[in-house]
């Protein structure tokens, strides 16, 4: 699964595993990252800023290959860049789940730029290069095809997805016969002697793998060290109700996911008042969000403020909607339930123990088909609703009772574990890769 989220935000964690060795004498070696999605950037962003505090490179670069790699432009170092042919494509890095976005994206130049990108990639093994590949198969094949010496991060595809559940679609089948979710093509590549890390999101997942004398490791989840656990600001919208909106940061596929929340929220009701936390990604027309406030009838507030460093506040009778650029991280944890059309942002709020409902539009990330697979990765924490009433029906027996809400987010945290991954991950690329 393609990761697509909100811009993220970095908890802090205490470092509990102490190296071994001497992270300061490696300073030859050049590192390219390789990574295919939004929440792929973010966790190779935050392995790229703890992997500059450490070592001294002679240079780090990244390569992504979905979109422009925004998130990136946050890390400031003469030692650091982006390289490569970076272009928003017209599915969204989506082209694979999309006949029609295939073709959208071969119009754009999508083989061109691949092309251009792969052979770049060619060149590093003349330059004493190692790859750290973050994603699925197309950042895999990029290492595996470099001659140069590599890492996997392979966050995408879970076992959950197709081991959880009735599974009776013809993709559970095919993946109860290889045993796995990866396929036998990744496989054989991740059996190359060249790759000296496979870390996989989960247990379940790597385990299967070893069962096929692959040597995956699992070492915690680190989208989880992305968002905060708890937050003092909370105490400023205690009293209300409160609802986090995931609208995802592809766009125009965010603003469709936005309309039709909109269009069920005009019809809920609470006997008390409702605060929406909209975070917004770094990629977000401001004004094209604000004119579908308007067009359900909110006013934008001059004088409300609710001080969890909100960039505006709007309100409609008893609901106000709080927007915020780059505010996931810090408000995710103030919610109780979550309106989630998004990817990698609905993990992670699962991860915290918020349930959330979603609403399937027609892609092309956020199919029927993705919200499936997700839900059943979750085990659950994140429930596909059919159509608007059943939402509003889940949504105000969520915000009602308390034991529905735990008894429904319980597994979805148990799955996602708990944050710290990306020190240990860190450290044992460095132990095996750069060593």
């Amino acid at each position: 699964m393609q990761s697509s989220a909100l811009p993220l935000g970095h908890a802090a964690e205490k470092d509990s595993i102490k190296s071994s060795y001497d992270l300061n004498s490696k300073r030859h070696h050049s590192l390219l990252f390789i990574c295919n999605g939004h929440g792929e950037d973010v966790i190779a962003s935050e392995i790229i800023k703890r992997l500059l505090k450490k070592i001294k490179y002679k240079s780090i670069e990244v390569l992504p290959l979905v979109g422009n790699g925004d998130v990136f432009n946050s890390i400031k170092s003469k030692n650091f860049r982006k390289i490569g042919f970076l272009k928003e494509l017209p599915s969204g890095g989506f082209s694979n789940q999309s006949l029609k976005g295939f073709v959208l994206d071969l119009f754009a130049g999508f083989l061109i730029d691949n092309l251009r990108n792969f052979l770049l990639v060619k060149q590093k093994s003349k330059h004493n290069y190692k790859i750290i590949a973050v994603g699925d198969f197309l950042p895999l094949l990029y290492a595996w095809s470099s001659e140069c010496e590599f890492s996997f991060i392979g966050t995408p595809k879970s076992d959950h997805t197709w081991s959880s559940g009735p599974g009776w679609d013809l993709s559970d089948f095919y993946h109860k016969l290889k045993g796995s979710e990866w396929d036998p093509w990744e496989m054989f590549l991740m059996k190359c002697p060249r790759c000296k890390n496979l870390i996989m999101r989960d247990k379940i997942t790597a385990n299967n793998l070893n069962k096929k004398n692959i040597d995956a490791k699992y070492l915690g989840n680190p989208m989880m060290d992305f968002v905060n656990e708890t937050n003092d600001k909370i105490s400023n919208i205690i009293s209300f109700k409160r609802i986090i909106l995931l609208v995802g940061s592809r766009y125009p596929e965010a603003l469709k996911n936005l309309d039709n929340f909109l269009n069920c929220l005009q019809d809920f009701h609470l006997s008390k008042d409702l605060v929406i936390l909209l975070p917004l990604s770094i990629n977000a027309n401001v004004i094209q969000i604000e004119s579908y406030l308007n067009k359900y009838g909110f006013i934008k507030q001059s004088k409300v403020k609710f001080l969890i460093n909100e960039d505006s506040v709007w309100k409609k009778k008893d609901q106000y909607v709080v927007i915020g650029k780059g505010k996931f991280n810090l408000w995710a944890n103030m919610a109780e339930v979550g309106l989630s059309n998004a990817g990698t942002a609905t993990e992670q709020i699962a991860g915290l123990g918020i349930p959330s409902l979603s609403l399937p539009g027609p892609g092309p990330q956020f199919t029927k088909s993705f919200a499936k697979r997700q839900s059943r990765l979750l085990g659950g924490s994140v429930i596909v609703c059919k159509n608007k009433k059943i939402l509003l029906k889940r949504l105000s027996l969520l915000l009602k009772k308390k034991v529905y809400r735990l008894e429904q987010a319980k597994i979805g945290k148990k799955r996602m574990g708990e944050a710290g991954a990306s020190k240990k991950i860190v450290d044992t690329i460095n132990l095996h890769l750069l060593s």
